[in-house]
Parts: structure tokens; C-alpha cells; sequence
């Protein structure tokens, strides 16, 4: 089922909470409260009745496995707090896929059903990239079993390769494979950043 269809009628937290996955959602939230900086439950779900697009975005994050977590920190690179993909292990609708379409269609033999960017097309929600998952990393360690594609740069990609990284000995690392190249257990983390959060 998709959570992100007729939100209009969403007017009251009452009605915001209401909704299976956010229900989800605000259990996390008061499950890891050092994630947050401070931002009460209260004020974040006012915020997301009065931006319905960003919750239509959160809502498909969360329905495709992505575990979110609000993440506020003034070290990491972001202009505002952002709601981040904080699953422990790659979900199934997010792993066993490669890179991008070209990746995907020029594969010869057993190419996956999607790719990383054709389904961040469907979400709405961007892809970490290796500055902002280090930083990230840094501060609340994930992938320390899995590991998670990373958006690549153009001139990495136009070599036919594309970037992933994982949290192995208390440490992030960040590798390359072929873009074409897909296994289970590696996903992809996507981010949605509240641009419209009162600035501090």
C-alpha cells in the first residue's frame, strides 16, 4: 500500500499520526533522540502537515524499507535538518540493483529489474554522496554489515565505474565498482532535506 496517496486531508497531527508509517516513524524518533538536535516531535509533525509534498516524499521513503530518522547536527553538511534512510540492513525493494539505466541495459546477462537513479526518480529524495555519507558516518555509524551505492561523479561514471561505501573496523570506507555491477545486500540511502525549517 502507498502512504504518500490523498494527503490532502491531512490537516492535524491527530490525522498525521494516524497513518501506519508515520506511526513508525515517530516510534523511531523517540527510539534514538540523539539524532535530532533538540527538534521536539510536535514542532517536526506541525511542519510536515503544512509541506504535504515533502511528506508525500518521507511517506515512499519509508514504504520502500527505508527506516528514516529525522538527523539535525551542525557538523554535517546540510543547510537544515534532513530525513535520512537509517535502515540496518538493505530491504528488498532496495538492493540487487545496479547503478543507473545505461548500466542496467547494457548489462548482457541477467540485468536486475531497476537501477539506483530510476528508482530515486520514483522517490523524490536524493542520493548521499560520499562527503555527506562520511560526515554522516562519522557521527551515527551505518552499513556495518551492508553497504550502499553513492551518487558518482560524472567523469567516474562516464569510465563506466560508480561509487558505494560501508562501515567496516570502526571505520567508513568508500570503493568503486563497475556501475553495471549489483549484489544483494548492497542498497542506496536517500535523504530529504526540510528546506523550508526555520533557520536557527
Amino acid at each position: 500500500m502507498n502512504s504518500s496517496n490523498n494527503l490532502n486531508h491531512i490537516q492535524t497531527i491527530a490525522q498525521l499520526e494516524a497513518l501506519p508509517a508515520i506511526q513508525a516513524i515517530k516510534t523511531r524518533f523517540e527510539a534514538y533522540p540523539q539524532r535530532h538536535g533538540g527538534i521536539s516531535w510536535k514542532d517536526l509533525a506541525a511542519y510536515l502537515i503544512q509541506h504535504l509534498d515533502q511528506l508525500a516524499v518521507l511517506l515512499r521513503m519509508e514504504d520502500t524499507g527505508g527506516e528514516v530518522d529525522l538527523i539535525a547536527h551542525d557538523q554535517l553538511p546540510f543547510v537544515g535538518p534532513i530525513f535520512l534512510d537509517c535502515y540496518q540492513k538493505a530491504p528488498k525493494e532496495r538492493e540487487s540493483l545496479c547503478y543507473d539505466q545505461a548500466a542496467r541495459l547494457g548489462r548482457k546477462k541477467f540485468p536486475p529489474a531497476s537501477s539506483v537513479l530510476e528508482e530515486l526518480a520514483h522517490l523524490g529524495s536524493d542520493l548521499l554522496t560520499p562527503d555527506q555519507y562520511l560526515a554522516i558516518q562519522a557521527h551515527f555509524p551505518l552499513d556495518e554489515k551492508g553497504s550502499s551505492w553513492l551518487l558518482t561523479p560524472p567523469a567516474i561514471r562516464e569510465l563506466g565505474g560508480a561509487l558505494f561505501g560501508d562501515y567496516r573496523y570502526q571505520t567508513s570506507f568508500i570503493y568503486h565498482n563497475g556501475a553495471e555491477s549489483y549484489y544483494k545486500g548492497r542498497g542506496f540511502r536517500t535523504y530529504l532535506l526540510l528546506t523550508d525549517w526555520p533557520k536557527s
